[in-house]
């Protein structure tokens, strides 16, 4: 594992940060990551701030191919999200480097 990946694992697991899936809700049904919260790029940009979520955390953004993460951390900063992490690693990829998908 990468260390990046390494590191957001580690904090995932020491609850200090959390992960943001940006995809769309029918994405997510296919699949999810185990440690991860469903926040579509659609509801950021139609100006739909995340409920109930800690903004002070280091927040880390995934998606499908790691494009959408780089449109969607400027709107969660603007929301107030304090550390936006977009990854470039992709859902599959995450998976392929054994981040657990829910249901394992």
């Amino acid at each position: 594992m990468e260390a990046h990946l390494k590191k957001l694992s580690d904090e995932l697991k020491a609850g200090q940060a959390q992960l943001f899936d940006v995809r769309e809700e029918q994405e997510w049904e296919e699949g999810h990551l185990k440690d991860a919260q469903l926040v579509p790029l659609s509801g950021l940009e139609s100006g739909s701030c995340p409920k109930n979520l800690d903004k002070t955390r280091k927040t880390y953004l995934h998606c499908r191919s790691g494009q959408r993460v780089y449109r969607a951390a400027p709107l969660l900063q603007k929301m107030g999200f304090k550390e936006v992490v977009p990854l470039d690693e992709g859902f599959a990829d995450l998976v392929d480097e054994g981040f657990p998908e829910s249901g394992e």
